[in-house]
């Protein structure tokens, strides 16, 4: 499929129809997903959405979230072309600038310019199924689309994944080892499993046009704290679907812990940041009171969702803990 192909399929839903029926009917292993080009070697990549056939090693790479380029980068790839954060423009902070230098904005997160993203005539789409499930046709008509179920908790099987489609399984063994020896030295750092497992964490996230987020442990910070082995406060528990029990300012004495991080979202007026921390309920906090609350880049330690973000909140948490 040529470029000026892949532009037309989605310029309107007639040509698109007509492209994914053709599609489907010369699919050959029954999986979903663009076929690669048949010049190339290709391998077959479980995904959310069944098996996909890719190239084995693609070289123009989209990728349509935080979690994903995260992957990418850290395994050594670097994409044409990936969307960014609704609330920003660019790519999150925490990315080395010359990584991200020259990668093409593709839309926002959950709105790609498809146009665009066909424009780049890219070889490999990585997402996932609750991003852009409804966008899988339109996607796989333009390249083979590797999809993973969802974002945040599962991040470390996406990963698994991404390196299976980028062809870097080899390197994600090591990139998986250096993890865990970080989390050794950091967990050793702040005093051993036993201190660890008595230290109550919490993560507190303000949200603009949201109430408060209590993380619980089912996310991408919550799984980073189970691997340290910190204790968790038992609101964290009553977490709706383990992901975050929310409060309004007057029920913020419910986050109370021996260590606070805490995170914004949009505008720190506006996400009810600065009026609640200049209450009183806040500054009775035990953490608070110990100095125990630090805020930190909720594009890093939120968003990042990835090795990548992961090596660098170990870096500051180690620093925070045993200032």
């Amino acid at each position: 499929m040529t470029r000026s192909d892949r532009r037309a399929l989605v310029s309107g839903s007639l040509a698109l129809t007509g492209a994914l029926a053709l599609t489907a009917c010369g699919s050959s292993d029954g999986g979903s997903g663009a076929a690669a080009p048949a010049s190339r070697k290709t391998h077959t990549v479980s995904t959310a959405m069944g098996d996909v056939k890719v190239p084995e090693h693609p070289t123009r790479v989209v990728v349509l979230d935080t979690g994903e380029l995260d992957s990418a980068l850290t395994l050594g790839v670097k994409p044409v072309g990936a969307t960014h954060a609704a609330t920003e423009e660019g790519f999150p902070s925490y990315l080395p600038e010359d990584e991200v230098k020259g990668i093409k904005e593709v839309g926002e997160i959950a709105d790609p310019d498809m146009e665009a993203v066909a424009a780049l005539d890219p070889d490999l789409i990585l997402t996932s199924k609750v991003r852009d499930g409804a966008r899988y046709q339109q996607l796989s008509a333009i390249a083979p689309t590797v999809m993973t179920e969802s974002t945040g908790t599962a991040w470390k099987e996406n990963f698994q994944v991404h390196a299976d489609a980028l062809g870097r399984k080899a390197e994600a063994k090591k990139v998986v080892s250096d993890y865990d020896a970080h989390v050794a030295r950091v967990t050793a750092a702040i005093g051993g499993k036993e201190k660890a497992a008595a230290t109550d964490i919490n993560f507190v996230r303000f949200v603009e046009g949201a109430d408060i987020r209590i993380y619980g442990r089912q996310n991408y910070i919550g799984s980073i704290l189970a691997d340290l082995g910190v204790g968790r406060p038992a609101i964290t528990d009553k977490a709706k679907d383990g992901f975050s029990y929310d409060v309004s300012p007057e029920k913020i004495d419910l986050a109370d812990a021996d260590v606070i991080f805490t995170s914004t979202y949009g505008d720190p007026g506006r996400a009810k940041t600065t009026r609640t921390m200049k209450s009183g309920l806040w500054k009775n906090l035990e953490a608070s009171e110990d100095g125990k609350v630090f805020q930190v880049d909720d594009n890093l330690w939120i968003a990042g969702i990835g090795y990548t973000a992961a090596h660098q909140i170990l870096d500051e948490f180690q620093k925070d803990l045993t200032a």
